[in-house]
């Protein structure tokens, strides 16, 4: 009995294989018509209407066409940008759920659906020979080869991130095999796998890697976009990041990166950009969206509907009020977890994916599709909690973490001497509760970090008292003016020795802190080799030695510190409790005594004694080691009154203090200015 003839249906969106061609399908409630468009090896175009139409989704079968195809779509309709509407038949548009983008820009005015001398013009060039090209992939993996992929699933409350960055990671990287070097292949080598998991992280949070957009301003200039913020692709792994190339071999090496780090217990998290896409504002390209559906997708001024509504500052913010752009958000991340495997993402800018109606909404219609899928529920969620209308931190639901930017500016007005912060630089220590607890939310939901991609690196922070970004040819006006920053004593390079001292009990300061404190620690790749962007505080556009990994001039000394860091947090529970700690008298497994250098607890005036620096934790819990952290920012040495131990007599655990020493049983220990002291009292 022969096959039954494939039958073109409008669900799943994109790409559907049959065993002799393919369905297709793609939502657009304003067209009149789509045309499925394969290339030949010669360029060649063959055009397949799409002759079928159920609700708003065009859909139709396509002989012949398979794995290996390269295709795009084009879409007519009404040009009407006055009333939001921008098809133009003459522009190859990419499907917005292809799983591979081969090819790059050729940046002219056929890529633009407007004349770019009269924007409300529409320009009928074809676009297609500067357009790339949408690959059919094969979605067959052996995931099971070697041994099956398996989940690692770590607890928030074990959990350590490191924030990285798949191409600058491995491209300097000496025992990576050169030809692999920068790739999906370089960062699932066993080299890169076994460096982390020596430091001891759990996660490695990748910058984004869903296709992006080489701006042509920056090309113009002999840059390239190096972070990614520039998504155009939602589906496809960035092609220039596979050894294998662009041409559809980019999904196996992906998965394959991910089943490596698996394969060592290491989740894979995705910095993802749903919040707007690479197409701009209205005078931006037509790539995708903008000629297929543009008012489905974006949100549009009500009164100026030429005018996309901006909260992300890159011209357009998706319009996650229409189901289509949420659905396809939705899409996405599924694909994400089934296909690939990954284990939690971090939204940019999230806040903008709340603004159902503008204002952000913790029961906006993101949120609670997320909330309700059963195959997002096991993955970790985590937000940037801001846009640029409205910071919201503390703003998200339960279930999600937050890059708690709190955290950051406390922490480094800390240790910078700040007047009047001690009471602040508690709560981040002990888990923000002023933030968190009141919703009865835990520290876990607080992204801890002093550093992230965006901004100085560590090294820098503690080098630089204002940022270096000429070489992004803004005249250094782009990036922010870091008050925060402390150079310990001189800017950039120096060979005083006094100087480098400083700049070291710094570094070490602000890492302890990071990893001793309550909720989820989050390193900036390379902090831990004192990896430096030569005060460089927004290298978007650095793709090259100012933003690779420099291992030949990694600070080895600092590396041995960070892992030894690590290590207290990950073996001992009394530093990484999954609630906010009791006070002694309240019980619980997780205790703390909050005490003055005195050993005297604070009292209301002295939390707000501005010259007030030193600060003194004990930390328990119930059966484990315990550990007094002493922090002191003040410029010079503090006496400490030490408590009587919980357990056997106070050892020295770590200290930034390379002088400090700890012997016998000690009721009081000077802590130099400066720097921290964390001791050690054994069940």
């Amino acid at each position: 009995m022969p096959a039954p003839e494939p039958r073109s249906l409008p669900y799943p969106l994109g790409v559907t294989l049959h065993d002799d061609g393919i369905s297709f399908a793609v939502y657009s409630e304003t067209a009149d018509s789509v045309d499925f468009c394969v290339f030949a090896d010669d360029g060649t175009e063959t055009a397949t209407r799409l002759t079928e139409r159920t609700g708003h989704v065009f859909h139709g079968i396509v002989p012949g066409a398979g794995v290996g195809t390269r295709y795009g779509i084009r879409v007519d309709g009404a040009w009407d940008p006055a009333n939001g509407l921008r098809h133009n038949k003459h522009k190859l548009l990419l499907d917005p759920h292809a799983t591979a983008i081969e090819g790059d820009y050729d940046w002219g005015q056929a890529l633009f659906g407007h004349d770019m001398n009269e924007p409300e013009q529409r320009d009928d060039s074809d676009s297609a020979a500067a357009m790339p090209r949408c690959v059919i992939t094969d979605p067959s993996f052996d995931w099971n080869e070697g041994g099956a992929d398996v989940a690692p699933r770590t607890m928030l409350s074990e959990t350590i991130i490191y924030e990285t960055h798949v191409k600058g990671f491995t491209k300097l990287h000496p025992e990576v095999p050169e030809e692999i070097r920068g790739t999906y292949a370089g960062l699932g080598h066993p080299a890169a796998v076994k460096y982390f998991t020596d430091l001891g992280v759990t996660a490695v949070e990748l910058m984004p890697v869903q296709q992006f957009v080489q701006d042509s301003h920056l090309l113009e200039k002999g840059l390239r976009n190096y972070w990614g913020y520039n998504s155009i692709g939602f589906f496809a792994p960035h092609g220039d990041y596979a050894a294998a190339g662009d041409g559809g071999g980019q999904v196996a090496e992906f998965k394959a990166m991910v089943k490596s780090l698996h394969a060592a217990g290491l989740e894979v998290i995705l910095d993802v950009v749903y919040n707007h896409t690479a197409e701009g504002n209205h005078l931006g390209p037509t790539l995708s969206f903008k000629g297929i559906d543009n008012e489905a997708y974006y949100r549009l001024v009500e009164e100026d509907r030429a005018n996309y509504f901006d909260t992300t500052g890159t011209g357009n913010s998706l319009n996650v009020s229409h189901p289509t752009a949420l659905g396809l958000i939705m899409d996405s991340l599924r694909y994400w977890v089934t296909e690939m495997h990954v284990d939690g993402f971090r939204f940019d800018l999230a806040t903008t994916l709340t603004r159902q109606g503008g204002d952000a909404d913790l029961h906006s219609a993101f949120l609670t599709l997320i909330a309700q899928d059963p195959v997002l529920a096991p993955v970790k969620m985590i937000a940037e909690p801001w846009d640029t209308a409205g910071y919201q931190v503390g703003g998200f639901p339960a279930d999600w973490s937050e890059w708690n930017g709190k955290f950051r500016d406390d922490v480094r007005d800390y240790w910078l001497g700040t007047d009047g912060i001690l009471g602040t630089l508690s709560q981040r220590v002990l888990g923000s509760p002023d933030v968190y607890e009141a919703d009865r939310r835990s520290p876990l939901s607080s992204i801890n970090f002093v550093t992230a991609h965006d901004g100085f690196t560590l090294a820098d922070l503690t080098s630089y008292n204002q940022k270096h970004n000429a070489a992004n040819g803004e005249d250094n006006n782009d990036g922010e003016s870091d008050n925060r920053s402390s150079n310990g004593g001189a800017e950039g390079q120096t060979d005083d020795e006094a100087v480098c001292q400083r700049r070291d009990l710094a570094r070490r300061n602000f890492l302890a802190t990071l990893l001793l404190s309550a909720g989820v620690p989050m390193i900036l790749g390379g902090d831990e080799i004192a990896r430096t962007q030569g005060g460089n505080n927004n290298a978007y556009c650095q793709d090259n030695e100012i933003s690779w990994f420099d291992w030949a001039g990694a600070d080895t000394e600092l590396l041995q510190f960070t892992k030894q860091l690590i290590a207290l947090r990950r073996e001992n529970l009394a530093l990484h409790p999954s609630w906010f700690r009791q006070a002694p008298e309240d019980g619980g497994d997780d205790t703390v005594v909050i005490d003055r250098s005195d050993a005297e607890g604070f009292s209301a005036e002295d939390w707000k004694n501005p010259d007030a620096r030193s600060i003194a934790f004990v930390l328990e819990h119930e059966g484990a080691d315990s550990f007094a952290l002493l922090l002191n920012a003040a410029a010079n040495g503090v006496e400490f009154q030490i408590p009587t131990a919980p357990g056997a007599e106070w050892q020295l655990a770590l200290s930034s203090d390379p002088a400090q020493r700890v012997e016998g049983e000690v009721t009081t220990l000077i802590v130099a200015g400066s720097s921290f002291t964390l001791l050690r009292s054994r069940a």
